[in-house]
């Protein structure tokens, strides 16, 4: 399944879990009507005259049940929605997590980290923050409401059993669901299910409140205390078991799905296959302790805890889930083994299982959206490795991080530079001045392409700003922009991409289509195409055969672009239908490579430009060097 079908079987799943949400509220008001019926029969004593079967049956007495549950459902949702808008930080803490530092020095977390970075530069996304939780069991989740506030947590368990190949399938099977859209729709779920559930939090509170009453004998007040009790208890106990229902009817079939594309993204089965045997065989399993963890239990790479049956289960089988990613799987399994704490060669990197092969170009770009492999992943790594060590160390500190995307994003001309100094003087803060003079030799001799892996490291200090901080970076970032002499069209992209990595994506509707948006088309290729060939005739040429293949009507915009007016384009075309998003990148890569050849800045620059429109293009798929 490719990115683009992915994102929009998504979608459908979001309306599928709004019915399935209405019929799990409508069987929660079915059995509170049956409650209150009851109530009023064997109440009729103290309810006055008449017949109590037709008081209990009054259509009106129905409505307002009706109305006090879905008032009930809507406000615990809302309250829980509320709770999680921060995203994945808000699960990982709600589990017991705790961010993992950079500068750490534990192998094992060392180890994950690099994992983490090496996967998200491959595929083309903003690196997550990585959180630990002292769980001994084997987990791992991804949560988020977009890829900018994901964050995937990771148990001591998990990075101490499991070798680097098998973390890197766990790993790999987490950004699956971050690629596909699956994040979203999961925190949506929590939400709903939470409305649900809040009803039967309501009938234990009560009962606890009238336990500790229980000497005060208050008569015939303290049982219809305790009936009414009982009664939101059995309403929540039914909403306990819709939602688990839905849950497992949403959730499964998106595991073999994560699964199935981790193998794709690291071309290891062995590596997934392992971690699963290993989870298969670890006496501990992975049931996690802490208390809410039921809540999320949609979220994780194993079950996380246990189910009444397979009609509940979140998650398939163990041994379903090794023979569909090793189909010649014999059976067996690891010896069973406790929770001891075991020595691993961290921090080693596994070899690449493929080399970096030809450049898949123009229409091949489609298949490789949010599908990275391991050419990518071999890609990163070298990548990675060839970065200056003080620049990498820099991306992992806070003031240092800031000061690393002001020396980037900062002009070429000495007296842009000049005038951008200026202007960091009067608005940054001293400490990060200082952290830019000492980066200001690697920053000059920086090689072309590695920008963009750079800023994707200094994300997750970027996110962690403050309001007040972000505000100052942001004011800075627009000052740079605007102090530029002649601002570039890899310059623009990469600030848009900064501001859309802490951010996140635009929030439009996705309705147009390419032929409703031929001016914002125009601009946006036209400033690829002079970027990417030696001539404006090239460049007219390339644009000519690119509105020919989408049938919309271009023009080319010879002169250079301004800031605003990129924008604006990036804007309108931020409300394309997913449908259309395909062909659009594909014209972006046909533009910029119609010369034969895509260098690192060319490449850069597409990847730049894609990610901020939420299309992650994957290292390898870009024949990068």
């Amino acid at each position: 399944m490719d990115f683009f079908s992915a994102q929009d079987r998504a979608r459908r799943l979001s309306g599928r879990l709004v019915l399935l949400l209405v019929v799990a509220v409508a069987g929660l008001v079915t059995v509170a009507s049956l409650l209150v019926a009851v109530a009023v029969v064997l109440f009729d004593d103290r309810l006055g005259g008449g017949d109590p079967l037709a008081r209990a049956l009054e259509p009106r007495l129905f409505g307002w049940v009706a109305l006090g549950v879905v008032i009930v459902v809507m406000a615990g949702a809302l309250v829980r929605h509320l709770q999680l808008r921060a995203g994945g930080a808000a699960v990982a803490e709600a589990l017991g997590g705790r961010p993992l530092e950079p500068a750490t020095r534990d192998p094992d977390e060392r180890r994950l980290l690099n994992v983490v970075e090496e996967m998200a530069i491959a595929s083309g996304l903003p690196v997550p923050a990585v959180y630990l939780l002292e769980d001994a069991a084997i987990n791992a989740f991804a949560a988020g409401h977009e890829p900018a506030d994901a964050a995937i947590g990771v148990t001591r368990g998990a990075i101490e059993h499991l070798d680097r190949d098998q973390l890197q399938g766990v790993i790999a099977h987490e950004f699956s669901h971050i690629l596909h859209g699956d994040m979203r729709l999961n925190l949506r779920l929590v939400a709903l299910l939470h409305g649900i559930l809040v009803i039967g939090l309501g009938g234990r509170m009560l009962l606890h409140g009238t336990g500790r009453r229980r000497g005060s004998r208050r008569g015939g007040g303290h049982v219809a205390l305790v009936g009414l009790g009982l009664g939101l208890m059995l309403v929540g106990y039914a909403g306990t078991l819709c939602g688990n229902l839905i849950k497992a009817a949403v959730s499964r079939q998106r595991e073999f799905l994560a699964d199935a594309s981790a193998v794709q993204y690291t071309r290891n089965p062995g590596g997934l296959g392992g971690a699963l045997k290993t989870l298969a065989a670890y006496r501990l399993g992975s049931r996690l302790l802490a208390a809410n963890a039921a809540e999320f239990s949609h979220l994780y790479f194993g079950s996380g805890v246990r189910s009444l049956g397979r009609l509940t289960a979140t998650h398939p089988p163990l041994e379903a889930r090794i023979r569909r990613v090793l189909p010649g799987w014999d059976g067996s399994l690891p010896e069973p083994f406790a929770p001891t704490p075991r020595s691993t060669a961290a921090g080693q990197p596994a070899e690449a299982s493929a080399g970096a092969g030809e450049p898949a170009m123009g229409g091949a770009v489609l298949a490789g959206v949010g599908q990275p492999d391991a050419t990518s992943l071999a890609l990163a790594r070298e990548r990675l490795a060839g970065l200056d060590e003080r620049l990498v160390e820099a991306a992992h500190e806070p003031f240092a991080a800031r000061a690393l995307v002001y020396g980037i994003l900062m002009g070429a001309e000495p007296s842009s530079r000049e005038a951008q100094r200026r202007v960091l003087q009067d608005q940054a803060l001293p400490e990060v001045l200082g952290e830019l003079d000492r980066l200001a030799s690697p920053l000059a001799a920086l090689a072309p392409g590695d920008r963009l892996p750079l800023i994707e490291l200094a994300m997750p200090q970027l996110r962690r700003l403050s309001v007040a901080q972000f505000a100052r970076f942001r004011a800075c970032l627009t000052r740079l922009m605007a102090t530029e002499s002649a601002p570039g069209a890899q310059q623009w992209a990469l600030h848009r991409l900064v501001l859309a990595g802490i951010e996140g994506e635009r929030r439009a509707r996705r309705d147009r289509r390419l032929g409703d948006l031929g001016g914002p088309l125009s601009r946006l290729l036209s400033t690829l195409a002079m970027a990417g060939q030696p001539t404006p005739e090239a460049a007219a040429q390339a644009l000519g055969k690119v509105g020919e293949a989408l049938g919309v009507s271009l023009h080319l915009v010879r002169d250079p672009p301004r800031v605003e007016e990129l924008d604006w384009a990036l804007g309108r075309l931020a409300r394309l239908a997913t449908a259309e998003r395909g062909p659009l990148l594909a014209a972006m890569v046909c533009c910029v490579e119609q010369d034969g050849r895509l260098d690192p800045e060319e490449a850069e620059l597409l990847r730049a430009v894609a990610w901020t429109l939420g299309c992650p293009l994957p290292l390898g798929r870009l024949g990068e060097a």
